[in-house]
């Protein structure tokens, strides 16, 4: 296993994204210019290499333990050398980073948890996901939560001395929470609260004393569906220490993070408090939701990072067969490094052009949402928080499904050896398969794009993104150097608005058609998106020497030549509508 992280890229994007005057601008975060920003990150870097990387193979073959007897109940004690690496995360402030000073956090950007969060996925995606929950909780806390329990609550989970998780599913429910039977009766200056939760990452642990878990539930006078779903803070342990009557009834046995605690958990009269207002759950947890669903599309983007790395070392090193052309064989050698052959350079190409790609778009997305959140005109805010809103579901699903294929095709590089335990690849297929499912499964995705973030606000969000590549295509047209960029980008934005309006047209006509072409149409997006970053990577990087400048432009070419042509496919089956889909019967199957 190796992996080095990619600071330099990092470096190149914050650059290319001119973050030292679009963020570190605004007066919040001028002591977090990108230097210091990346003085931060390389530490947390340093860390991840040196400790967090090796954990990863041991936790996933140690795994976790249940034990039904413990001293207050059943408890979950995770692999052996987790208790000392978390103590060292937390040491390293990676965990309140971006939580206000006033709580005891760095009051860093938004950006700083995209680019630490992506090294620590790629060390130990199961290790992390603790930690990065406990952020989303964080935040919901921050917005929603009475000053009260901002204040006894925020101070230990930014220290990380507590963790935070999220509640949501039950039996009975997983997307359509409108049906959670959990209740919540108001009992003096709390709630009680009783159910079952299920699939809770994180649920019950021995990494910290305390955990606080957000969890929704229905007060005895809430509406049916889900309006009447609130928002409530319930503790593993209470002021003085005695512990809360909330526990875990089981581990799930999963494909993969075996390292994280997949808990159910059962409320028996817990105490609570409630978070927001009351039957307004669901506004308050999308606050965490969201941010839950941009860490997981990184989690896509960070494991193919690591597949990739770890194929790249191998076909530098594994000789097979001669290269076709005389000129580029080993003369020393019966055989040629595998990288010298076409399908070989075929699979890396494709993994090394999407991540970085999608790295670009998700580190732009982080920055619009410090803008969204902190930037002094009301305008910006808006465009910002617009632009964020779109990307969420795309970067969830997209970045997610590419990520799973990217470590497939990482695995292939390696052949047989892939299929093995000697070598990663195969854990970072099985890791990465869940963010497809969990934090909405990336059909659901689909349809908040087309369902909700089309129309919302009379169609502002994607207008607004459109008429930003517009401006970029109209700066630019003259630019012959980036002309085979320029192009591309152009006809990606033409197949989007052929794509939407077929969408508006047939979509309101028969909701069937909107929601079968869904799925192709966030990828469509999702492409078009991506030319655009390799479009503006293209004129950050073209006349510059510099080794990563070539790099780029070759990538980039690469990208547009060989992949964004599957953004014509997609516009085509958006178009084609629903008829091939729906047309069978169910006794037809």
């Amino acid at each position: 296993m190796s992996y080095k992280s990619p600071i330099e890229d990092f470096k190149y994007n914050l650059a290319m994204l001119n973050y030292d005057e679009v963020i570190a601008g605004i007066e919040k975060f001028k002591e977090y210019d990108s230097e210091t920003l990346m003085s931060v990150v390389s530490e947390i870097g340093r860390l991840n290499e040196q400790e967090v990387l090796d954990s990863n193979k041991i936790g996933d073959r140690e795994g976790l333990k249940y034990v039904t007897d413990g001293a207050e109940g059943p408890e979950v004690h995770t692999p052996e050398r987790f208790k000392k690496l978390y103590d060292a995360v937390k040491s390293s402030g990676y965990v309140g980073a971006t939580m206000p000073t006033q709580y005891g956090g760095g009051g860093a950007p938004f950006t700083t948890a995209i680019l630490a969060g992506e090294i620590g996925i790629a060390a130990n995606m199961a290790f992390y996901m603790g930690p990065g929950l406990s952020h989303g909780a964080m935040k919901t806390i921050l917005k929603k939560a009475t000053e009260e329990l901002k204040d006894k609550y925020l101070p230990n989970m930014t220290s990380g001395e507590w963790m935070g998780t999220m509640c949501l599913t039950e039996p009975q429910c997983g997307t359509d929470l409108g049906l959670i039977k959990s209740t919540a009766v108001p009992k003096d200056d709390h709630y009680e609260l009783t159910g079952q939760k299920i699939w809770i990452s994180f649920g019950e642990h021995d990494l910290t004393e305390n955990i606080i878990h957000l969890v929704l539930a229905r007060t005895p006078d809430a509406p049916e569906g889900i309006k009447g779903i609130s928002l409530f803070l319930v503790p593993k342990r209470l002021d003085d220490n005695s512990r809360n009557t909330i526990y875990c009834g089981g581990l799930e046995h999963k494909l993969g993070i075996n390292s994280s605690p997949t808990c159910v958990m059962n409320l028996e009269n817990a105490k609570g408090w409630l978070v927001g207002e009351k039957n307004k759950g669901m506004e308050a947890m999308f606050l965490m939701m969201n941010d839950a669903r941009l860490k997981v599309g990184l989690q896509g983007i960070a494991m193919s990072e690591i597949s990739y790395q770890n194929a790249l070392e191998f076909a530098k090193e594994r000789k097979q067969m001669r290269s076709v052309v005389k000129d580029k064989q080993d003369k020393d050698s019966k055989a040629d490094n595998i990288i010298v052959h076409p399908d070989v350079r075929r699979m890396l190409m494709n993994v090394k052009a999407t991540t970085e790609a999608m790295r670009a778009l998700c580190i732009y997305t982080a920055m619009k949402i410090d803008l969204a959140e902190d930037h002094p005109d009301e305008k910006v805010r808006q465009e910002a928080d617009d632009f964020a809103a779109l990307m969420t579901p795309i970067i969830k699903a997209y970045c997610t499904d590419r990520g799973f294929l990217n470590c497939s095709e990482s695995l292939q590089v390696l052949g047989g050896s892939g299929f093995t335990k000697e070598y990663p690849l195969e854990q970072y297929m099985r890791d990465v398969r869940i963010t497809m499912i969990y934090e909405g499964t990336n059909g659901i995705q689909a349809l908040d794009l087309v369902g909700r973030k089309l129309t919302m606000h009379q169609g502002r969000l994607l207008q607004n993104f459109q008429k930003e590549v517009q401006k970029f295509l109209s700066e630019n047209k003259n630019n012959e150097e980036i002309s085979s960029f320029i192009k591309p980008l152009e006809n990606a934005l033409n197949e989007v608005t052929a794509s939407t309006m077929w969408l508006m047209q047939n979509g309101m006509q028969d909701p069937e058609n909107a929601l079968a072409s869904a799925t192709d149409y966030l990828n469509l997006v999702a492409l078009s998106s991506m030319t655009y970053m390799w479009a503006r990577m293209a004129k950050f990087s073209v006349g510059k020497n510099e080794p990563i400048h070539k790099n780029k432009i070759k990538t980039g070419t690469y990208f547009v030549e060989k992949i964004m042509p599957e953004l014509t496919m997609y516009s085509k089956k958006v178009q084609a509508g629903k008829s091939s889909m729906m047309d069978m019967e169910v006794a037809e199957f």
